[in-house]
């Protein structure tokens, strides 16, 4: 086993990777892990290489490259291999560009701009529901109820059915968070998969007859340049938009926020600062990015930092890690919520750079701010806070108590 495979398989990475990812850059920057079957990189430039050149780099096929299992458990689990070989995430141009082009519709500045009120609205509602109390989970009576509340709208999904999607896009998830997973958790995760996925076509078919001002309508109908989408891509593309954009924005706000709380003096210079919001958000982004690490394979024997990668062998990327390289970064490991320049590979490079980041950027510092102006002498109301799996990096609960402001 490589020298730092016990330390990736422990509870210490999961709780804080950083002093790990700092070593892996200094000592083995590009290494090979037999514990995870891939090569990991921690450096800024190999990683924004790996994600800029697709031909060389491919997504097709990366989140199931790892799997280990006999024949008869791939025929078992042949659905949810097909849907991470297809979609916006999982292929490369031109398909990549052909899907982005008529997805990106729902996620123009206008489009955006429109949602900037029903934010704002859903952010007040949800604090005045809390004020009284003294108290609240920042995460599951905040910043999970907004950004799945605000995606389900823009697809058109009822709030009746939010509980659901939160349930299936935690198993469907669960395969990806750990590198080589049971088939009890492949399993679990393609019936979760399947049901959303049966839910999609339900609504689309419903669409197709009753069309409504949503993102699912405008997939159904969309058409761009002679370009459409099947139904097998929409579907899919439904189920990327609805996981993405509510598990990292989630984590995105309540780990700002917490960083915050665990640096009181830029908490004070935020809170009287609104003209920094934007630039905070990019540093909460840089400093405790919900997204630590992606994927690739390489599509021929290649070198990167010197270090040999045959042809079909898989790339893991982590993003955290380059965001605290220090040769972009001055002074990683600190919060500096007036960063710049502040090039964080927190939404991605190249290609696939996040196609929700505007409306991640229009959530995030609306939420901070609301939190900042209408709660005084916040603090913790627990020690000893556990953070979940380091893919989707998150605390799991984040207790507050405070006074109304």
């Amino acid at each position: 086993m490589g020298q730092f495979d016990s330390d990736l398989n422990s509870d210490a990475f999961n709780q804080n990777p950083y002093p790990l990812y700092h070593r892996m850059r200094d000592e083995a920057p590009v290494y090979w892990s037999d514990s995870w079957g891939c090569w990991m990189l921690t450096r800024y430039e190999d990683i924004t290489r790996t994600l800029h050149d697709y031909q060389s780099f491919t997504s097709l096929g990366r989140l199931t490259a790892s799997l280990d299992l006999p024949e008869p458990m791939w025929e078992k689990v042949a659905p949810l291999v097909r849907h991470y070989s297809q979609g916006l995430i999982n292929v490369d141009p031109p398909d990549h560009t052909r899907m982005r082009k008529l997805v990106h519709m729902a996620f123009t500045p206008r489009a955006i701009r429109k949602m900037q009120s029903y934010v704002q609205d859903i952010v007040d509602r949800l604090i005045e529901e809390q004020l009284e109390r003294g108290e609240m989970d920042v995460i599951w009576d905040f910043s999970y109820p907004l950004p799945v509340t605000v995606i389900a709208e823009m697809m058109g999904i009822p709030v009746a059915d939010h509980a659901k999607f939160k349930a299936w896009s935690g198993e469907i998830v669960g395969f990806m968070a750990t590198p080589k997973p049971s088939a009890e958790v492949l399993l679990k995760s393609q019936a979760a998969l399947l049901a959303m996925q049966q839910y999609f076509r339900d609504i689309f078919a419903k669409r197709r007859n009753e069309p409504e001002d949503d993102l699912i309508t405008a997939l159904a109908r969309a058409e761009l340049e002679g370009d459409k989408l099947t139904e097998e891509e929409a579907v899919s593309s439904c189920v990327t938009i609805l996981i993405g954009g509510h598990e990292t924005t989630t984590y995105l706000i309540a780990n700002g926020f917490y960083a915050l709380l665990q640096n009181p003096d830029q908490f004070r210079r935020l809170r009287d600062a609104p003209e920094l919001d934007a630039s905070a958000t990019e540093e909460f982004l840089r400093y405790e990015g919900p997204f630590q690490r992606n994927r690739r394979i390489a599509t021929r024997d290649l070198q990167i930092g010197g270090v040999n990668i045959k042809k079909g062998q898989l790339i893991v990327q982590f993003l955290g890690a380059a965001n605290r390289d220090p040769t972009h970064f001055p002074n990683p490991d600190a919060l500096d919520i007036s960063r710049t320049p502040n090039k964080h590979l927190a939404f991605g490079y190249g290609p696939h750079f996040c196609l929700g980041a505007p409306l991640a950027r229009l959530e995030a510092p609306t939420a901070i701010r609301a939190l900042l102006q209408r709660l005084k002498n916040v603090r913790l109301a627990e020690d000893g806070l556990e953070w979940n799996s380091a893919l989707f990096r998150g605390l799991k609960s984040l207790p507050i108590q405070f006074e109304r402001a």
